[in-house]
Formats: C-alpha cells, structure tokens, sequence
C-alpha cells in the first residue's frame, strides 16, 4: 500500500524533466558518499583525499569481485 507522502514523492518526481531528475540522482550520489566519507573518518581519522575517495568506493562497491579488485590496486598505490 502506498502512504501519501510517498504518492506525492512519486508525483513530484514524475514532474521532473529528464535533466532534472539526472541532477538529482547526481546530488544524491554526492551526498551518499559524503555520509559514507563522513563515518570513514569517523572510524579511522583523517586520511588522505585520494584514500578517503577509494575508501568510499571500495564500501559503496566492493561487493562486486572486480570492482574490489581495483579498489583495492588503488588503494594499494595511495601513499599515506
């Protein structure tokens, strides 16, 4: 069963044009890794801009094998 509010989210998201809603899944992209970043340094401290961004990646992809694997290549070759 549908609530209101998500019929009136589902509403408000079929008004969007194409380019609009690219923007928004884009935002929400940027702000998922920022949350992710966020808890990273929470755990580990201050890191390195390039570690912190493979650091994030490897959480949001490293369920799949071959993404892990070049995560991790990357992160192998940051220096601290």
């Amino acid at each position: 069963m549908t609530t209101k509010i998500e019929q009136i989210n589902q509403e408000r998201m079929d008004a969007l044009s194409p380019k609009e809603r690219i923007a928004r899944s884009g935002r929400m992209l940027r702000w998922a890794r920022a949350c992710i970043a966020r808890q990273i340094q929470a755990q580990r401290g201050p890191l390195s801009d390039e570690r912190l961004k493979w650091e994030v990646a490897l959480r949001m992809y490293g369920s799949d094998p071959r993404a892990r694997a070049t995560i991790e290549r990357k992160l192998a070759d940051v220096s601290d």
